[in-house]
């Protein structure tokens, strides 16, 4: 009867402790913002568990692509994921006793992981108790030496069993064999102060009953019930009627869990009134829960209790040390006290770092606020011994962010640059709050990956190449150059024509570029007299993707060499080329122009200079006819008689001042005639000679129009020309490049009967450029001097060109010089 009333009294306290349990599951559930779900322990392979695909809102075809994957610290793989349907079910077996002990709450936190983006969910999973351990007792048998004394009513303690389940599968009730001598008294509450122990119910009479076996079956709370027995076996001694008593039934002592071997735990101290043997006491340890290894030992006469192990707070928290105290009578009587043992936390355990799910190497264009890693810390102490602070490394373009409970995200913080930093190394440090404080790093290497975000680069944007003409096909005349900062592939750079129109031909056919070198050449001879500048664009890509390039400029001037003979210019307006004829009366006086040699040089500066010899008269006579040096007119040196013979061939070479020179002869056929014969000839002539003025009106005023333009063209170009040289100076190619050479021609003399030459300069972009260039002349000795001391004042180094030396030609010459000094200074 009253283990029934017990019975239904703890089923009641067992009903209102589970609903209070689920309540309380309930309330935290709903705070913790987490997916939670329930298993029972030793469930099957396969057993359901929950849809954690759907409950976490991720699409089931979205699970593979973007690698779902489930990690359990310390877990192994007892729970797994179905990827065809999202089903979270038990891949193993799984002991809640070995994974929690007693702990009243049991779960296993699972870590949800997926790619693009990055995502990580937090998944409790609670294991719930069955019922499949059964009350166990330490001992087979347990032995009861009880005085035939002891009156009715007396308790004699027994050592209950234990239950390695929770809640209502540990509840346990105990029942005894029926007997007419003990009843059995139960525990009524958690600590179990009042512990299980034997009522006598009547005196006992060693004659008649010297011994008792009785079974003591524990049951526990669960469905089936599950049962385990011991052995009693009670013994009837003779009169010693008095127990070792202690102080009180129970002691309390805390310890640190770093304690050594030996030291002092408590002393114990029973007293036993009886007189003699029967009052002389010692102790002894009846159990040590949880049973582990001998952590205690218990003087055996003095009742001192020292450590016989070594503690660990992480491993067990609390110990509970049953002493039973016997006196030496016969029979010996014990009694029986608690020692709780409280184990106080040490900062024995530095923190541990993990580092997982690395998203490397990182793209130098990823955004900041992305996550690179998951990083998670533990300690195993506990309070602020366990409370671990995660640190970064100073000075980086990383944060560690908190996302949960000793979870943190390693964060891109600001952007990067694989050209100034291509690697980091990160060290993350976990310290907790100890005193002192222990510490854990770990390394963590990030390796920026590049990005094409930098174009090929030349050192300056347009570079001036000065080329001979006539180079041989094939020439290398320059090479390009660019630099890409970014690496491999990306900083790979090819080189390519910006192909055009030149005239009616294509850019390709004058020059090429070596795709990998830059190198630049002339693919056929160039002609200074067709093209004297090619202006055209290099371009420079890099082989990233999408590739990024840069354009070059290029002006390639084609340098004069003397490459053409002077030519004749026919003796009329229409006339064809031959020899000049002119009648010349006798009476003509010294120094009358008779003729004129006119001759013109496809070339240019003293290429194109001309001057006029008259060549030696055979037979050694002297000619009584001079030629102008630079003009080229034929005129007598005295005056003519009767002996000088009436047919005169003069010889003249015309003779230009290139390196050879390169010269032309011309042949004058005069025919002297008497006075008489002169109105023909001289109304020949005076038609002529007004045919020439007119001309020569012509030529002065096209002349002057052309002085005046070339002289504004001749200011812009030098400033300009300036300009550009002071920011970019020239580069020379490979074939015999040049220096350039200043021109200026004379509008006197050769100047009218000069042939007008049209050349074009070529340029990569706008109409074709006009390239004026000043000359300075070669002069008479006295002359000379003077202009090459200005000359040199305003850096010409080189001779230049002038058609004539007389004095007409010579005040063009000083004005067109005036005005190349003018230019310079400007």
């Amino acid at each position: 009867m009253s283990y029934a009333m017990f019975g239904s009294q703890r089923r009641g306290l067992g009903t209102r402790r589970l609903l209070l349990s689920l309540l309380l599951l309930a309330f935290w559930e709903a705070g913790s913002g987490q997916v939670h779900y329930s298993v029972l322990e030793e469930a099957k392979h396969g057993t359901f568990v929950g849809r954690i695909a759907q409950d976490l809102g991720l699409e089931l075809a979205e699970l593979v692509p973007r690698l779902f994957r489930v990690a359990s610290k310390g877990r192994g793989d007892l729970l797994e994921v179905n990827l065809q349907n999202g089903i979270l079910f038990v891949n193993s077996r799984i002991d809640r006793e070995e994974l929690c002990g007693r702990s009243a709450l049991c779960s296993i936190h699972l870590e949800v992981i997926v790619d693009r983006p990055l995502q990580v969910f937090h998944v409790e999973v609670e294991v719930k108790d069955i019922n499949d351990n059964p009350p166990v007792f330490s001992l087979r048998e347990q032995k009861l030496f009880i005085s035939e004394s002891k009156q009715p009513d007396s308790h004699f303690p027994l050592e209950g069993a234990s239950d390695a389940d929770i809640g209502e599968n540990a509840l346990l009730t105990y029942r005894l064999t029926p007997n007419e001598y003990f009843s059995l008294e139960l525990p009524t509450n958690s600590k179990q102060t009042k512990r299980l122990s034997l009522t006598l119910k009547k005196s006992l009479d060693r004659e008649k009953t010297p011994e008792l076996n009785l079974l003591l079956t524990a049951a526990d709370g669960g469905k089936p019930e599950l049962t385990g027995a011991v052995q009693l076996l009670v013994r009837v001694s003779d009169v010693n009627d008095n127990e070792p008593e202690f102080e009180q039934p129970e002691y309390k002592v805390r310890l640190m869990e770093d304690a050594a071997k030996e030291t002092f735990v408590i002393k114990l101290n029973a007293t036993d009134p009886d007189e003699g043997v029967n009052g002389e006491v010692t102790y002894s340890l009846t159990s040590i829960k949880p049973n582990r290894k001998p952590l205690f030992t218990l003087d055996e006469n003095n009742g001192e209790v020292r450590v016989n192990g070594t503690l660990d707070y992480e491993e067990n928290k609390f110990y509970e040390i049953e002493v039973q105290a016997t006196d030496k009578g016969n029979p010996p009587m014990a009694g029986h006290c608690i020692v709780w043992v409280e184990i106080l936390d040490v900062n024995d355990n530095a923190p541990e770092v993990t580092v997982t799910s690395l998203s490397l190497p990182v793209r130098e264009d990823t955004q900041p606020s992305t996550i690179i890693a998951l990083i998670s810390v533990s300690d195993r102490d506990s309070g602020a011994n366990g409370q671990v602070i995660c640190s970064l490394t100073p000075n980086v373009p990383f944060k560690i962010m908190s996302t949960f409970k000793n979870y943190y995200s390693l964060v891109l913080d600001s952007a990067l640059d694989h050209e100034s930093v291509s690697v980091y190394k990160l060290v993350v440090t976990a310290q907790d709050g100890g005193s002192p404080s222990l510490s854990a790093t770990a390394s963590v290497s990030v390796e920026v990956a590049d990005v094409n975000d930098n174009a090929p680069a030349f050192a300056q944007p347009e570079y001036t190449v000065f080329v001979k003409e006539n180079n041989p096909p094939g020439c290398h005349i320059f090479t390009v150059s660019a630099r890409d900062a970014d690496a491999q592939e990306n900083a790979r750079v090819s080189y390519s024509l910006v192909e055009r129109r030149v005239g009616e031909r294509a850019l390709s056919s004058y020059v090429s570029v070596h795709a990998e070198s830059g190198k630049v050449y002339a693919l056929q001879p160039l002609d200074h007299e067709e093209l004297e500048l090619l202006q055209f664009q290099v371009s420079a890509r890099d082989a990233g993707v999408p590739p990024l390039g840069s354009n070059v400029t290029l002006q390639v001037f084609v340098l004069d060499e003397n490459d053409n003979a002077p030519a004749l210019l026919p003796p009329g307006a229409g006339g064809g080329g031959g020899a000049v004829s002119e009648l010349v009366a006798r009476s003509v006086g010294t120094g009358h122009v008779v003729a004129k040699v006119r001759a013109v040089d496809a070339d240019s500066g003293y290429n194109a200079w001309l001057s006029y010899e008259l060549q030696p008269v055979a037979g050694g006579a002297r000619s009584p006819f001079r030629v102008g040096l630079y003009t080229g007119e034929i005129s007598t040196t005295r005056a003519l008689d009767e002996a000088d013979l009436p047919r005169q061939r003069l010889l003249v070479l015309v003779k230009d001042h290139g390196e050879p020179a390169l010269t032309a002869t011309a042949t004058v056929l005069l025919s002297l005639v008497e006075s008489g014969q002169a109105p023909k000839a001289s109304s020949r002539a005076s038609k002529g000679s007004a045919g020439t003025e007119t001309a020569l009106v012509d030529v002065n005023v096209y002349l002057i129009i052309a002085i005046c333009a070339v002289s504004s063209l001749l200011v812009l170009t030098l400033l300009l020309y300036t300009a550009l040289r002071c920011s970019a100076p020239p580069t020379e190619g490979t074939c015999e490049q040049g220096k350039p050479r200043l021109v200026c021609s004379s509008a006197v003399g050769s100047w009218s009967y000069s042939q007008q030459r049209r050349r074009r300069v070529c340029s990569g972009e706008g109409p074709p450029k006009t390239d004026l260039m000043a000359f300075s002349p070669s002069l008479p000795p006295g002359l000379d001097s003077e202009v090459r001391e200005e000359g040199q004042e305003v850096g010409s180094n080189h001779p230049g060109q002038v058609s004539s030396i007389d004095s007409p030609s010579f005040e063009v010459y000083v004005k067109c010089f005036k005005i190349q000094l003018i230019s310079r200074k400007f």
